[in-house]
């Protein structure tokens, strides 16, 4: 969850970065080799990202944003979070009906290097299978080196700076490593910088901030950790987009500039990276953006009712932050919120919070019961704009006025 409300965490962020890495690897492959041939002695090095650099491009741009804190200083903050989990995690557990064993202990307090940190391991992760599906067991020379470096130049920056750019934005997170081999369980992270600067700039008293956030990321402990077929749902659409990202990269590797340029022509034109995918992968995107803001929305709704029971104010704290989400962005973050995806996080929330409410109004507690049954229950995107046919579909008892004719 960001200060305009995006939880760049999500499934959606990493297929972003994969895709980001993938064009970087188009450009440079069929830039490069055109124009660096000459240098083709040279051999190119291990990896499609230089994550240390990448990191530390990072780092440079955390550093010097507002409002750092100190190591000792982080530390302090840590009893208020432990005290926040042990009020809302029994009450979040008695209100979804399933116990969250372990939420309580698995969580961080970070700052904002912190965070970068903990999902540069991850992304290694996800561009590590970028390179198992297009690199041999090789270090490619001439023309090819060349074009390797390019690739690694570019991609490395993208990264370092989509992970600095995102970081001074990050609320909270529930990191899981989707691409892992071995499922381990998330952990809460609480990004204070972030969190402070967003309370003051609100004018919502900090604890209070502190606990909204929590409820909101707790929740999402839920929905991964409760329901087993949702992580392998998620996992499956990600490789899958990796794949093709792949694929459409060598596609334009071979194709050449004209190609490349004509892609760009069309992401220009959507308005954001849409504009480099496949009839397929915009199909696995719009699965991905279903199951994200039935998420969102899902932790949104729960985070409202639950935050009654525990904070004096909270209806004016979600007034101050929708009245944030609903903010313009200018200049540069405009650019960036558009190819990034985080103009659509805005949209997710509100339409997923919409349709929950609506499951709610149409079919009570038992319908809101079904909506994490399997990817069989998911909402169709008519569906999502229509709750009550969800209702009718999937759990047509349960509706108030009685089964649709």
């Amino acid at each position: 969850m960001t200060g305009q409300a995006a939880v760049v965490g999500s499934v959606l962020t990493r297929a972003r970065l994969a895709r980001a890495a993938a064009v970087g690897m188009a450009i440079g492959a069929g830039i490069a080799a055109r124009y660096l041939a000459d240098r083709g002695d040279r051999a190119a090095p291990d990896g499609v990202v230089d994550w240390a650099t990448a990191q530390a491009i990072a780092a440079r741009r955390l550093r010097n944003a507002p409002g750092r804190l100190t190591p000792a200083e982080l530390a302090r903050t840590a009893p208020a979070y432990s005290a926040a989990m042990s009020q809302i995690v029994p009450l979040l557990e008695r209100r979804l009906g399933a116990p969250l064993p372990g939420v309580v202990e698995r969580h961080a307090v970070v700052d904002r290097a912190g965070w970068a940190e903990a999902n540069t391991s991850v992304f290694r992760d996800l561009v590590a299978h970028l390179e198992a599906a297009t690199i041999a067991n090789r270090r490619p020379s001439g023309a090819a080196g060349v074009a390797m470096m390019a690739n690694r130049y570019l991609a490395t920056r993208q990264v370092g700076f989509l992970l600095g750019y995102l970081g001074t934005r990050v609320l909270g997170q529930y990191d899981i490593a989707l691409l892992s081999a071995e499922e381990a369980p998330g952990r809460l992270l609480f990004v204070e910088e972030n969190i402070r600067a967003t309370a003051r700039n609100l004018g919502i008293p900090v604890a209070d901030f502190r606990t909204w956030i929590a409820l909101h990321e707790a929740t999402h402990a839920f929905e991964l950790e409760t329901h087993p077929w949702l992580r392998p749902y998620l996992r499956d659409r990600l490789e899958r987009q990796i794949s093709g990202f792949m694929a459409e990269a060598r596609e334009i590797q071979a194709r050449g500039i004209r190609s490349l340029l004509a892609r760009w022509k069309a992401a220009a034109s959507e308005g954001s990276l849409a504009g480099f995918m496949s009839p397929e992968q915009r199909g696995l995107l719009r699965e991905t953006q279903l199951v994200m803001s039935l998420m969102e929305g899902f932790s949104d709704w729960v985070m409202d009712e639950v935050g009654e029971q525990v904070l004096p104010d909270v209806a004016s704290i979600r007034t101050r932050f929708e009245a944030r989400r609903r903010q313009r962005r200018r200049g540069v973050d405009r650019i960036i919120a558009r190819l990034t995806g985080l103009d659509l996080k805005m949209e997710q929330y509100r339409r997923g919070e919409r349709f929950v409410a609506g499951v709610h109004a149409a079919g009570g507690e038992s319908a809101i019961g079904h909506l994490w049954d399997g990817p069989a229950s998911l909402p169709t995107d008519t569906e999502m704009d229509e709750p009550r046919a969800w209702v009718a579909r999937v759990v047509p008892d349960a509706l108030v006025d009685g089964p649709a004719r």
